[in-house]
């Protein structure tokens, strides 16, 4: 079973909440906005994920909780957009 090799800790969960964008500041692409199934947190760890392990952004396991790679990726694209991740 995959684990992810790092999981954040309660602090930096903290300081990831605190300069995260909040969700209605986000541009919408295109289409009515939707509600958010997956948290911040959860999707920044699969974003975490994603760039210590080197997989592709679709081999992101969805069983791990982290969303669909899509969403991480298009979450981390909205957070860059936003400048949150300055």
């Amino acid at each position: 079973m995959l684990r992810a090799p790092m999981a954040m800790s309660r602090k930096q969960r903290t300081v990831a909440a605190a300069t995260a964008p909040d969700s209605r500041l986000c541009p919408i692409q295109q289409g009515a906005p939707r509600k958010r199934t997956v948290s911040d947190e959860a999707v920044l760890n699969g974003i975490l994920f994603v760039l210590q392990t080197g997989i592709l952004w679709e081999d992101l396991p969805q069983f791990m909780g982290f969303g669909s790679g899509m969403t991480c990726w298009r979450r981390l694209r909205d957070w860059h957009d936003a400048d949150s991740l300055a």
